[in-house]
């Protein structure tokens, strides 16, 4: 599966079969929002909400391939990733895109 986020693919005739999406939420346990919040205090990267962060794309990218092969997809173009905090220490990230067909030439 090809992944870009232009709305072409160079050297391919492209078929627009439809949106496809993918989504999760993440939360971090409480002893690592307790250790993340004192970083607050003394400034730096958040490592491990950077970490869950990664993961919930990552896992939001799968869902949306999965969801382009069930159409028969050979590539997902235009893909954009969305986020926002659902509560405290909690994330909502999305990714969409539209699945499309090669065209034989």
């Amino acid at each position: 599966m090809i992944l870009v986020n232009t709305d072409y693919i160079s050297g391919k005739e492209l078929e627009m079969l439809t949106i496809v999406k993918g989504s999760t939420i993440q939360t971090k346990n409480i002893g690592k929002d307790i250790t993340q919040g004192f970083k607050n205090l003394v400034g730096g990267e958040l490592k491990a909400y950077n970490e869950m962060m990664n993961d919930a794309r990552a896992l939001a990218t799968k869902r949306m391939v999965e969801e382009a092969e069930t159409l028969g997809a050979d590539a997902i173009v235009n893909i954009r990733y969305a986020s926002s905090s659902v509560m405290q220490g909690a994330a909502e990230v999305i990714v969409y895109g539209t699945a499309v067909k090669f065209i034989d030439e």
